[in-house]
Order: C-alpha cells, then sequence, then structure tokens
C-alpha cells in the first residue's frame, strides 16, 4: 500500500504541474476533439516535462503495487491522487479549500485506511490469452473516442474524454497484472505488452485534451470513474482478486468510499486557469 500511495502522491503532484502548462500550451481557435499537436506543445512546458517525470515514478510505484495488491486497492489509491492535488493547488498555488473540500480529502483518507486493513494478496490467477486480446482491442478503440468527443457538446464531450482516458488508465493496470514472462520473447508476443503501451499513450493524449477543453470537473470524474470500477470488476471476477478473511463489507466500503471523496475533489482533475509565473526580480513588470 506504501507504493500505492508513494503513485498517488507522484500523479497527483503530476497533474499540477501538467494542468498548467496544458493551459498555456492551449492555441485559441483549436478543435474541440483530441489534438496531438498540444502534447507537442505543452512538450515545450517545463511543467509538463517536470509532471511527466513525476508520471513515469508513479508508474514504477504503481507496477510494484499491482504486483502485490488487488487492483480494487491500487485503483481507489490512483483515484486518491485527486486529493493530493488539491492538497498540492493549496499549498503552492494558493487554491481556496471550502470545508467540503478538506472534508473530502479526510473521506479519501478514511476509505484508503479500510482497504489497507481489509485488502488481501493479489489474486494469482494468470488471466487468459481472451482476456489479454480483449484489453488490447479496448485500448486500439480508445483514440477513436477521443475522436468521436470531438463531435459532441461541451459537457458531454467532457465526459466522453475523461471516461476514455480512465478506461485507457484501467486498461495499464490490468495489463501489468497480465505480463508474467518478462524475457524478450515472451514480451514480444504477449497482447497485454501492447496493451499497456496504447492504452497508455491514449490515456494521455485524451487527458492532455480534457485539461484543456469542457468542465474539466466533469471529465475528472469520467476518469476516475473509468480507472476504478472496470479493472477492480477485472480483478475480482478473471484474476482471483480477494480480501482478508470475513472484511469483504470492508473492502466495499471503502472503495466506494475513497471514490466517492475523490469525485467529490473532481474539480482538482486541473489547476486554475489564472495561475501566473513567479514575478523575478530585477525582470521588467
Amino acid at each position: 500500500m506504501i507504493c500505492a500511495l508513494g503513485s498517488a502522491v507522484c500523479f497527483g503532484t503530476a497533474s499540477v504541474l501538467q494542468a498548467v502548462a496544458a493551459r498555456a500550451a492551449a492555441e485559441p481557435g483549436a478543435g474541440a476533439g483530441v489534438d496531438p499537436a498540444l502534447l507537442l506543445r505543452a512538450l515545450r512546458q517545463w511543467r509538463y516535462v517536470a509532471g511527466l517525470a513525476l508520471d513515469g515514478l508513479g508508474f514504477v510505484f504503481q507496477i510494484i503495487a499491482l504486483r502485490s495488491l488487488p487492483i480494487y486497492a491500487v485503483g481507489a489509491a490512483l483515484a486518491a491522487s485527486l486529493a493530493v492535488t488539491a492538497v498540492v493547488a493549496a499549498r503552492l498555488l494558493g487554491v481556496r479549500l471550502s470545508g467540503t473540500e478538506w472534508t473530502a480529502v479526510a473521506v479519501v483518507c478514511a476509505g484508503l485506511g479500510m482497504l489497507g486493513l481489509s485488502s488481501g494478496e493479489e489474486g494469482h490467477a494468470a488471466g487468459s490469452d481472451a482476456l489479454r486480446w480483449w484489453m488490447l482491442g479496448i485500448a486500439v478503440g480508445i483514440p477513436l473516442i477521443g475522436t468521436a468527443a470531438g463531435r459532441l457538446p461541451e459537457r458531454a464531450r467532457a465526459l466522453v474524454l475523461g471516461l476514455g482516458a480512465g478506461c485507457g488508465f484501467g486498461v495499464v493496470e490490468v495489463a501489468v497484472r497480465l505480463i508474467d514472462d518478462v524475457s524478450p520473447s515472451a514480451l514480444l508476443t504477449n497482447p497485454a505488452v501492447y496493451a499497456l503501451l496504447v492504452g497508455g499513450g491514449s490515456a494521455f493524449l485524451l487527458l492532455t485534451s480534457a485539461l484543456q477543453r469542457g468542465s474539466v470537473t466533469t471529465a475528472t470524474a469520467g476518469m476516475v470513474l473509468g480507472e476504478t470500477i472496470g479493472p477492480a470488476l477485472v480483478g475480482v471476477v478473471w484474476l482471483g482478486d480477494r480480501t482478508r478473511d470475513g472484511l469483504g463489507w470492508l473492502a466495499v466500503t471503502g472503495f466506494a468510499v475513497a471514490v466517492a471523496g475523490a469525485l467529490a475533489l473532481a474539480r482538482f482533475g486541473e489547476a486554475p486557469a489564472d495561475v501566473r509565473e513567479p514575478a523575478v526580480p530585477g525582470a521588467p513588470g
């Protein structure tokens, strides 16, 4: 669970940096759908690059956590990165959190505490080849979701982009569990490897677009739902994830509480748009 929480801290902090960079890289009059050029422009921003570095570290922590914890516990911890984002935004960017939002942060922590007490070890089911191909098929379909989202009204577009990004991150969670043999020949022939790469890359693209367009709160709520519920069900039904004896009710409660708290903090999927660069002494005003 320590690695899962470390991953949440990395992802939550990265979100603040990437959101400011994505907003700064946006061009007036850009299209409503997924804009690959937006990602290229964002990469010129140092905040976005720093955020990517934190994302890389968080991904390492995520892999370690997924090798020892059920997917439902890791997914809830990743959703809790919104609580980290809220606290970081409050500390570094001067964002004011309401009493309700501080309560939501506490609720997320309480939910994670329940999961920590009730989670068993990861399931030992290897997963079928059919599941690996299904993950790859879902990953390939995610960019199509982004394309379709460009034709939708603003609120629906934000929700679809967020759900698409969440599904991509969910594919990554499941794919990690479906990769057992890391020898070169096994990796090249395992569909889960390609599902991980395509799903993760597509999710980042959709998330970058969602940060810059439409309702960020709606998009982030969709992402939280997409990256938690589906992967958790796959872990329980197909990969053998279980809870400690007699504590299934506590795990379900903790999962629901953590996700509900994260949804209450959905506006922190993006930092405020009016954040300014710190003043440089001696620079012209």
